[in-house]
């Protein structure tokens, strides 16, 4: 896969923090400050010397001197808290509004996007990478500007002071950022592969949580154990990995700069002995060389932060580069529709497999109820994915009441349309809040007229909280079939003109789908049904059946 160029990653993501410019600008400010006030702690060293010495310290006194240096270094804490909390707060606060705008594009991308990937590697964009960039931002880059103003600022010092000292001290520079470099190029793929390990541990995780019973039902726990061994123990090697390469790079630093303060003490004493140099003014240089030493640490540790990050912002990147579902560029908004649907010639294929569905025709007068049946994979569910523009044809056109959905509104589309499809879907919350989960300040009332006419409310009122008993995560705590009557009443409570159920009765016992037949043939008459079904019962309510096939359709 092609990626772009890595400042266009970074330069997009950095956009989302734009809102937060004055509270960064207050920051480096901040941080500024502080680097002014570490440049003034060897000033303050080598006037305190020749004053202990007795050379003069330009009419301070040691007590002076010492009042001065404490109320600098006090100073220095209040900024260093004040620092600290803003880009704490700050970095939370980028975090939460990344990972919005991650979730409002998880939930603009079609539904096909997700059938292709684990869901785990979508859990930890909104988790693990949006932690690691926010991370950067704050913890990293703002550090930038102060570490370069106290590395200029130290070496203007130094050269100010001894020129020829100063200029050995850039010699040394090279070195330094040669072993970044040797120390970049292990780290970049190490941390693309460590995010991507990172992923597929917590979909091995989140897998194994939904497939518990069967795990159990089929005796799988060491089998399981043994994946999520595998995958801990890849994100291990790759962590320990990242970590000795990473915990090899400041000693390499430091040894180079123990080297380098070693030889400008050579030639410091050098020159004291020749009387270019006092001896205060030495000491007021080595510090100065040690204070050279933090900003290049910082440097170092940029570099290597920046290819940790990378992996993260190419996930990032490439995720909101996803085409999102069909644009809603509609301006026409359907209300109050009579239920008429036709497919106009149209045709569909998913990617990178053959036509589901090559020049379809089909008319559905309002109020007509449409059995389709047909072998799987032949484009029962498709035409309702293209009804709801789940998706939108390749070629042709759907049309409700003779609007294009395409020139509609995706809201008002979907608005007229109520959806139980085959893989029910309920939230961990109470059976109430489950069927008014579209109509969330409906009546109890409503609720109850929805699980009735649903056949639900029978076996609500057995629940040991009737109503407002939890039902767990997925509805977890209910059969198959209370979960299939839920999402029904949670449809029947929208009301919509055209009703699409899909396998709607798979999960019902023969007597509770011919109940369910009973209390819904006059209820159904009044709406457009298009009734997805393999069960001879359920074919009793259509007044025609579309048989999908290899071979084409036949409506009878």
């Amino acid at each position: 896969m092609n990626h772009p160029h890595p400042p266009g990653r970074f330069g997009l993501l950095l956009g989302y923090i734009t809102p937060h410019r004055h509270v960064l600008l207050a920051v480096l400010g901040l941080l500024l400050a502080g680097s002014l006030l570490s440049l003034a702690n060897p000033w303050m060293a080598g006037l305190l010397t020749a004053s202990v010495m007795g050379d003069g310290a330009n009419g301070w006194s040691v007590r002076q001197l010492l009042g001065l240096w404490l109320f600098l270094m006090v100073l220095r804490s209040v900024l260093s808290f004040a620092t600290q909390y803003y880009i704490g707060s700050t970095g939370e606060r980028i975090t939460a509004e990344l990972r919005t705008r991650l979730y409002q594009h998880l939930q603009a991308l079609p539904v096909g996007y997700y059938q292709q990937r684990r869901s785990g590697d979508t859990l930890t964009l909104l988790s693990t990478d949006a932690a690691i960039i926010s991370s950067f931002v704050t913890d990293t880059l703002v550090q930038l500007l102060p570490a370069l103003v106290t590395f200029g600022g130290a070496f203007l010092m130094m050269a100010w002071l001894d020129w020829s000292i100063a200029v050995l001290a850039l010699v040394f520079l090279p070195a330094y950022f040669v072993a970044m470099k040797v120390v970049g190029r292990k780290l970049r793929p190490l941390s693309r592969a460590w995010v991507d390990a990172n992923s597929h541990l917590v979909s091995v995780v989140e897998e194994n949580l939904g497939m518990l019973p069967a795990i159990k039902a089929f005796t799988r726990e060491a089998h399981e154990q043994g994946r999520f061994d595998e995958a801990n123990q890849r994100l291990f090697t790759l962590s320990r990995q990242q970590w000795q390469i990473e915990a090899a790079l400041s000693p390499l630093i430091s040894l180079l700069g123990g080297v380098g303060v070693v030889v400008l003490l050579w030639l410091g004493t050098n020159h004291i002995d020749s009387g270019q140099l006092a001896p205060a003014d030495l000491v007021t240089l080595l510090l100065y060389a040690a204070l050279l030493m933090n900003p290049l640490g910082t440097l170092a540790n940029v570099y290597g932060q920046v290819q940790r990050t990378r992996g993260s912002a190419e996930r990032i990147v490439e995720f909101l580069g996803e085409q999102p579902e069909p644009a809603d560029e509609g301006d026409i908004v359907l209300d109050k529709v009579q239920g008429h649907i036709r497919f106009s010639k149209v045709s569909f294929g998913y990617p990178n497999r053959p036509l589901v569905l090559k020049a379809f025709d089909l008319e559905i007068p309002a109020g007509e109820t449409l059995a389709i049946t047909g072998p799987n994979g032949a484009g029962k569910s498709t035409l309702a994915h293209l009804l709801m523009r789940f998706a939108d044809p390749i070629e042709g056109s759907v049309l409700i009441d003779g609007v294009d959905t395409r020139t509609a509104t995706l809201a008002s589309v979907r608005a007229q349309i109520g959806l139980v499809a085959q893989h029910v879907l309920l939230v961990n919350g109470t059976v109430a809040e489950n069927i008014a989960y579209g109509e969330p300040s409906v009546s109890r009332e409503k609720i109850e007229a929805a699980a009735r006419a649903a056949h639900a409310h029978a076996f609500i009122q057995e629940l040991p909280d009737g109503y407002d008993t939890v039902i767990g995560d997925q509805g977890i705590r209910l059969s198959g079939g209370q979960r299939q009557r839920l999402s029904l009443a949670r449809t029947l409570l929208k009301d919509p003109p055209i009703l699409v159920l899909d396998e709607a009765t798979a999960m019902f016992d023969p007597a509770g789908e011919k109940a369910f037949i009973d209390e819904c043939h006059e209820m159904l008459r009044a709406k457009t049904v298009i009734l997805i079904t393999h069960r001879p019962a359920s074919l009793a309510l259509a007044d025609r059946t579309l048989k999908l096939g290899a071979g084409g359709w036949e409506v009878a």
